[in-house]
């Protein structure tokens, strides 16, 4: 019996779930607390795998190259401490967490966690206020008054294209949040949500049985649904479904590092057979694999047994995902020389978007707090 099978004979037990999720509604009814500057949620409806990491990464790239400053407010998942924190890019996962941490990394924006989100949001806030913005440093060693400073041509996008409001690349918007897995976090308000959805998702049950952590017609709280790109029959379904609002479609992009010889490919994330497929769609030879829990906690033990089957196999290369790479930490000093490690990042590519930015843009301006805009 395959893990999918096993998985639906938990059904009967759906309903109780289901009464949580009511209960769980009824204690959402007060209102949410509302930091000073715009949030932006990124989440999902399932239990992982969806992308939500490399998406906030791309956006707040997205958001900084039109002269917003971004941070990103995390939970924090299985971080060892409960006070709010900002991420040292240079720390452990125990410390952080292993998604705050990549994100630090890749991102190269401030990055806060804490059990409460708000909590977060005020430490953010609050260094934020305590800062001034890179366009009055530059004011100040200049001399010169901001609009004298000449911007010839605008930044371009990832896509390679310019903003498609050139014009208007740098809107009056101090700070912006991003909310990493943030759609069922609804203690804090937000302007905007984005959800990440999936054919797999599409089809999927309620947990315990299937993954969804809520049932699909919460998908309608959004305000934006992204879906893979090589998934058009989902972009059809939601439209019969009657979704009217907009679909971004993002492109999976694995970085597979040169290998030479065989692999031993290891994970511990969500959906570890994407991690697999990728690499063996990059033309890799797996001579290993093994598929973790999701946010597992590497130990010396687990490195020694991990490398003990690697070598059985033949394999001349460790191969991991770039979370991984975050919660081995210090773990990597003690890999032999006798087999490297390498690890292959995912990127995420949002089709069209330079006109994606200026509708969430346009959105956060439109819920604005006045004493901000």
């Amino acid at each position: 019996m395959n893990e999918i099978s096993a998985r639906r004979l938990l059904f009967p037990l759906n309903p109780l779930y289901r009464l949580g999720l009511a209960f769980r509604e009824l204690s959402l009814l007060w209102p949410a607390q509302q930091l000073g500057h715009p949030v932006v949620s990124i989440g999902n409806l399932s239990t992982g795998g969806s992308g939500k990491t490399p998406l906030t990464i791309a956006l707040a790239g997205a958001l900084e190259r039109r002269g917003i400053r971004v941070d990103v407010l995390s939970r924090g998942y299985g971080r060892e401490g409960f006070l709010p924190a900002r991420v040292d890019s240079e720390g452990c996962a125990e410390e952080f967490g292993d998604e705050p941490l990549l994100i630090a990394r890749e991102a190269e924006v401030p990055v806060y966690v804490a059990p409460r989100r708000y909590d977060a949001g005020l430490l953010a806030e609050a260094e934020f206020e305590a800062t001034p913005p890179q366009s009055q440093v530059e004011e100040e060693e200049s001399g010169a008054p901001e609009s004298a400073l000449v911007h010839e041509t605008p930044e371009l996008e990832a896509d390679g294209n310019p903003p498609a409001s050139a014009a208007e690349a740098a809107p009056p918007l101090p700070l912006v949040h991003l909310l990493d897995d943030g759609f069922q976090h609804r203690q804090l308000a937000r302007d905007v949500d984005i959800l990440l959805l999936n054919s797999r998702d599409w089809q999927d049950w309620l947990l315990p049985a299937g993954n969804l952590r809520e049932p699909l017609d919460a998908a309608r709280r959004a305000d934006v649904i992204a879906i893979p790109a090589d998934e058009p029959e989902l972009e059809v379904a939601l439209h019969l479904w009657g979704w009217e609002k907009p679909i971004w479609l993002l492109q999976r992009i694995m970085e597979v590092p040169d290998v030479a010889g065989p692999v031993a490919a290891f994970c511990g994330i969500a959906r570890p057979e994407q991690f697999f497929t990728g690499l063996e769609a990059a033309g890799v030879k797996i001579a290993a694999r093994f598929a973790f829990p999701d946010h597992f906690t590497y130990t010396r033990a687990a490195l020694d047994e991990l490398l003990a089957n690697a070598q059985a196999a033949g394999a001349e290369t460790l191969l991991t995902t770039d979370k991984d790479l975050a919660r081995l930490g210090k773990l990597t000093a003690l890999i032999p020389k006798s087999i490297s490690l390498a690890t292959a990042r995912l990127r995420i590519k949002i089709e069209n978007q330079a006109q994606a930015i200026d509708w969430l843009i346009a959105q956060i301006t439109a819920n604005s707090r006045p004493n901000h805009y």
